[in-house]
């Protein structure tokens, strides 16, 4: 039964919860404790009443469980999500009840966050934010999840930069000799970085002029760790340009061992690479050596996919020796590279026009 009666200067409201056990809260006024009663009498019948009393779990407790609950994350992520956690997430909730979070509150907190961060960083704190909150409701912990429906703000993609083959040849001989091959198959393989340092001399087929990417090495808090690419298309054989694969053929026969298991690109001393201290020791030097200051590993990987564009692939051909997980996505990010498209299928069609080789029109009758 619920019921509202005075207490002193205050109201209270009590009713019973679907466990048995009895809840109250007090009010300044009596319609807030009679609207208090009809909230949770209506979430009683729909069968979506939460306990109050599991909202009071602090955020950084429910969050470091969330943490260590999460599967399938890679080190990499979980690193980043901790990361961000731990610098723009936890300082501004850690101490709060989950319940007594509210939808405005987060707003307030993506409008400061954006006063002082650029929009991507704003946008993965709130999604890490969501994903917490989200896993909250899921678990019966609070009723709804206060970052629903929170505008953010809008993130402008930033201009790629490519190199030309010039441009690549001079970084290719400013760099290490040792890393010269690394230079060529990331920009005319369009590998990540990760996937260059997990690069085994197995999975180079000098004879074909091919290479699998099969593995990548990354470097998580200062540890190396190594594992399968990010998404299934991720994993993919490529054929490199024979002048390329001549590179890396000297490459293989100057500094990788015979087993089949050796790491292709090592650090200087042996071993994996570790990439954050290689490109402070090889990467940045070269880069200002060659005249190509701003230049960032990943750019080798954009300037791949700028040259087979420009060779004539379409974005399916683009997207599969890439390693997108879609044709949408390849068409999303680099669309504006095939400005020629369009007029060269027209040119095509005319051709078949004026030489009278279209198709007549009951064979392609089925055709929708």
């Amino acid at each position: 039964m619920a019921h509202v009666q005075k207490r002193g200067d205050k109201w209270q409201a009590r009713y019973r919860g679907p466990d048995g056990g009895e809840r109250s809260k007090r009010f300044d006024r009596r319609i807030d404790a009679e609207r208090w009663l009809d909230l949770n009498g209506a979430d009683i019948a729909r069968n979506q009443w939460v306990d109050p009393r599991l909202g009071r779990i602090a955020f950084k407790e429910w969050s470091d469980q969330w943490v260590t609950t999460t599967v399938a994350n890679r080190p990499s992520t979980r690193a980043r999500d901790e990361s961000y956690l731990r610098t723009h997430i936890v300082p501004s909730f850690g101490d709060r009840h989950l319940g007594s979070i509210t939808h405005l509150e987060v707003r307030g907190w993506v409008a400061d966050l954006s006063s002082r961060k650029a929009p991507a960083t704003v946008h993965k704190a709130f999604q890490i934010l969501g994903k917490i909150m989200g896993a909250a409701v899921d678990a019966g912990v609070i009723a709804n999840n206060p970052c629903d429906r929170v505008p953010l703000p809008r993130v402008e993609r930033e201009e790629m930069r490519f190199l030309t083959p010039v441009e690549v040849d001079r970084l290719a001989g400013a760099i290490e000799p040792r890393y010269r091959a690394l230079v060529l198959v990331g920009a005319y393989g369009g590998l990540r970085i990760g996937e260059l340092a997990g690069l085994r001399r197995g999975r180079v087929d000098v004879l074909r002029n091919r290479i699998d990417v099969a593995e990548i090495c990354v470097e998580v808090s200062g540890h190396i760790t190594f594992g399968q690419p990010k998404t299934r298309a991720g994993r993919r054989s490529l054929t490199l340009p024979r002048s390329v694969m001549a590179s890396l053929d000297d490459h293989l026969a100057a500094y990788t061992p015979a087993e089949p298991g050796a790491l292709v690109f090592t650090a200087p001393e042996g071993g994996p690479l570790r990439v954050p201290a290689w490109r402070r020791r090889q990467w940045a030097p070269a880069v200002t050596a060659a005249g190509l200051t701003p230049l960032r590993p990943h750019d080798l990987r954009h300037t791949a996919v700028a040259l087979w564009i420009a060779s004539g692939a379409n974005p399916l051909e683009v997207s599969r020796r890439a390693g997108h997980t879609s044709t949408s996505f390849t068409q999303d990010r680099y669309g504006h590279l095939f400005p020629e498209a369009d007029s060269n299928l027209a040119e095509r069609l005319e051709r078949l026009l004026t030489a009278g080789q279209a198709p007549a029109p009951a064979s392609i009758r089925g055709i929708r």
